[in-house]
């Protein structure tokens, strides 16, 4: 899982918050936080301020609250936490993998677990909703399709075939379990009938063995 890692973990460039209209770099290396800033004004007095850089080990920034709440001002604290995440060794791999081996993967998700994924964040958003995905998901839960729903899915859009086509299957499916429950319950039915029509001929014979006890 390592080989998936890059040197640089994590980027990310925003302008500051009002009223500043300074411009703010976050990175994030496997050994650095580098923190960088340009002031933007129109005032002569920074006409010539050079762009400002600091950078600092994990264990640095971890004890630098000082610059993580500057991280907390113009990034937020979602972004903060998950610097720090990255500065203690939690890393996202799933995010660094390739997207098509990401895509193989979720071909093996539910419909269900798909669309909760694609609430994750944009990049899933994107993957859930493309073509390719769709496509590798209705060969690896079908096999062989036939060139009628190839056709079918060039035209309409393979995640449209594809939710019809399962749309259609979970039908057809409860329809079988409905037919299934109703033949159970007419055997029921029959085998209840048949049981109260054999009480009444174990009745008639034992009337003759109690006849023929009564005059012994």
């Amino acid at each position: 899982m390592a080989s998936l890692l890059g040197e640089l973990l994590f980027q990310i460039s925003e302008q500051g918050p009002a009223p500043s209209k300074d411009f703010y770099h976050l990175g994030v290396t496997k050994s650095e936080v580098i923190w960088r800033w340009w002031k933007i004004s129109l005032r002569s007095e920074y006409r010539n301020t050079q762009p400002g850089e600091v950078k600092e080990s994990h264990k640095e920034f971890m004890n630098n609250t000082s610059l993580q709440h500057k991280v907390r001002v113009v990034f937020g604290e979602s972004i903060l936490q998950y610097v720090i995440g990255l500065c203690e060794g939690r890393f996202d791999y799933l995010d660094r993998m390739p997207d098509p081996l990401i895509l193989r993967i979720m071909a093996f998700l539910g419909l269900r677990e798909v669309l909760l994924l694609r609430c994750m964040s944009s990049k899933y958003k994107k993957l859930c909703d493309c073509d390719k995905f769709w496509e590798q998901t209705a060969r690896c839960h079908w096999g062989n399709l036939t060139p009628e729903m190839e056709s079918l899915a060039n035209i309409l859009g393979w995640k449209k075939t594809f939710i019809a086509y399962k749309q259609h299957e979970e039908e057809a499916e409860q329809q079988e379990k409905l037919e299934k429950e109703e033949d159970e319950q007419q055997e029921k039915l029959e085998k209840e009938e048949d049981e109260q029509q054999e009480e009444p001929q174990e009745e008639d014979e034992k009337q003759p063995v109690k006849a023929e006890q009564d005059e012994a």
